[in-house]
């Protein structure tokens, strides 16, 4: 299992269209067989910040989302156009 946590940030005046990017995103990422989670936030108090929670069955799982066609419309094209800053934390399982 493959799991980490992307941190975005974005100008104020982006909110909406970041959220219409990531209720897109997300909708047609949870649909691909691999992928086990897709869940996007925004951090309390910090509306410009976006964390996102994804969990991929193994690394082929992982390749094909970022392969696939609503990832480079919504996130490539989309969202890192919008984003100030990018951060990923990649996880590992205790146990």
């Amino acid at each position: 299992m493959i799991s980490f946590t992307v941190r975005l940030k974005f100008r104020p005046e982006d909110r909406q269209r970041v959220a219409d990017l990531l209720t897109a995103l997300a909708a047609s990422s949870r649909r691909e067989p691999g992928c086990v989670t897709y869940v996007p936030h925004t951090v309390e108090g910090e509306p410009d910040i976006v964390l996102i929670y994804e969990q991929y069955r193994d690394e082929q799982a992982l390749e094909a989302h970022r392969s696939s066609k609503h990832f480079q419309v919504g996130a490539v094209a989309g969202l890192y156009q919008l984003m100030l800053e990018r951060q990923v934390e990649n996880l590992c399982p205790i146990g």
